[in-house]
């Protein structure tokens, strides 16, 4: 899986009230969410993001509560993937669970900029930016997790298995 987009650079603690704000809350609807990601730190942000741009973070990105809604709001903002030095535990179970890819990597943080044209192949790990022709590396995501990622998250992924199984039971 390749994605390419232009970086948006945020610093170390973001927690879950700044991606989206506990007042909005009270919906799970995730197009109402992204019409406030990332509010809390930059009130345009949402107004700004383009479909396949990239949030890159330093240390423990998605701190704070548990809520799902954070990286909802993320991905439905048209965020394809999320660089950090690290990801808070539960915020980085979410992310996948809804389908979002996360990727670790300090030196790829240190040397990114916002508004650098990135581009990502999860299969590999490799991190370009295109924009000061440097390359870096992630731990590539495994097979698996591509696969939920490739079926829109883990209901997608056990959607998908389910109906193999139940398939392959009538032959």
């Amino acid at each position: 899986m390749i994605f390419q987009g232009k970086a948006w650079k945020f610093g170390a603690n973001i927690n879950t009230d700044v991606i989206i704000p506990a007042k909005y809350l009270n919906t799970s609807n995730p197009k109402e969410l992204a019409k406030h990601c990332m509010e809390g730190i930059d009130k345009d942000f949402s107004t700004k993001v383009k479909i396949n741009d990239i949030i890159i973070a330093e240390n423990n990105f998605g701190c704070g509560s548990s809520r799902e809604h954070a990286p909802v709001a993320i991905k439905e903002s048209g965020v394809s993937c999320i660089i950090a030095k690290s990801f808070a535990r539960i915020f980085y179970r979410n992310a996948f669970n809804i389908g979002l890819p996360l990727l670790e990597s300090k030196e790829a943080v240190e040397n990114i900029c916002t508004g650098d044209d990135i581009k990502i192949n999860l299969l590999n790990g490799e991190i370009l930016n295109i924009t000061q022709n440097k390359k870096f590396y992630a731990q590539p995501i495994p097979p698996f997790m591509v696969d939920l990622i490739k079926s829109g998250g883990l209901i997608g992924y056990i959607r998908k298995k389910l109906k193999i199984s139940s398939s392959n039971e009538n032959l």
